[in-house]
């Protein structure tokens, strides 16, 4: 999950580069009850200051290849609060896939 994180937050835009610093301080409070591979995230808000107002989700992207399946990051108070993956088939995805199959 934080070698998503990682992935997804590459970009050198500010937004990206402050979610990214909050990925060592962020812990899973929760799971979605489907069975897939989403979320609920937690940052420890006194080790990691919030990201500047943006747009929620903060990402969004797709896996390529046998994956077919978007993610998001969204955010709370500018803090990370939910990694999702979501199927186009009809099973959940219940692992987080290799993130070098993140398309861009």
């Amino acid at each position: 999950m934080a070698a998503t994180l990682r992935a997804l937050l590459s970009g050198s835009d500010p937004v990206s580069g402050a979610l990214l610093a909050q990925v060592p301080h962020a812990r899973v409070v929760g799971r979605c009850g489907c069975g897939c591979a989403t979320v609920d995230l937690e940052v420890d808000r006194t080790a990691a200051a919030p990201a500047p107002p943006h747009d929620n989700p903060a990402v969004e992207e797709g896996y390529a290849g046998p994956h077919s399946a978007g993610v998001l990051v969204c955010t709370e108070d500018g803090y990370l609060s939910l990694l999702e993956i979501y199927s186009v088939a009809d099973e959940p995805v219940s692992a987080w896939p290799d993130p070098r199959h993140i398309e861009r």
